[in-house]
């Protein structure tokens, strides 16, 4: 998507090496895989740049330290850095930034943003998917440092904020794929932090 350039080629490189950085437990190059892969089941939703959003979700956890927006903004900030250098044009750069800085709140996007829709979706595939009780043990190992009581608190807001949208998936296919599981998943976890 970057081209085939040595600078291009490093920064693979380089993303990779972020991806599977040692303190990371859920947000891996496994994470990253899925995310692609949901991505390419959801062509159909009709992206307006569709490597915009390929690029996104490379970058969109590329920075990864457990603080939620900064991590985002950061991410972002590297795309605006390294894709330049690549060669990808000014727009689908731009594009790409603001893509990773969405994946920061995913209830917050427009309804006529396809990109951010496709992006999005894919990157909350994971919440309908049969393992999601490995991927809620991955979140808290990668929040170790957070006592249990903050844990809760926190993780129980972004569940019910989430819960509380219309619906959690804004393009057809992932809501006909995966919106009732993920609900019910997502339910399961809250019922079992509140039950303590």
């Amino acid at each position: 998507m970057a081209g085939d350039t040595p600078a291009a080629l490093a920064l693979g490189a380089e993303l990779i090496a972020r991806w599977a950085e040692p303190h990371r437990r859920y947000h891996t190059l496994t994470h990253l895989t899925a995310v692609l892969t949901a991505i390419d089941d959801l062509t159909d939703a009709g992206p307006d740049d569709p490597a915009a959003v390929r690029l996104a979700a490379w970058f969109h956890d590329a920075i990864y330290d457990g603080r939620p927006g900064w991590d985002e903004e950061r991410s972002a900030q590297l795309a605006q850095a390294r894709l330049p250098q690549c060669g990808v044009p000014t727009g689908r750069v731009a594009e790409t930034a603001r893509l990773v800085r969405l994946t920061a709140a995913h209830d917050k996007l427009d309804a006529a943003d396809r990109n951010g829709a496709v992006l999005c979706d894919a990157d909350l595939a994971v919440l309908a998917g049969p393992g999601y009780d490995a991927y809620a043990r991955a979140i808290r190992q990668e929040y170790a440092h957070v006592p249990d009581a903050a844990f809760t608190e926190g993780r129980s807001a972004v569940l019910h904020r989430l819960l509380a949208t219309p619906t959690l998936y804004r393009t057809p296919r992932a809501r006909d794929l995966w919106e009732e599981r993920a609900r019910a998943n997502m339910t399961a976890e809250l019922r079992t932090l509140q039950a303590g």
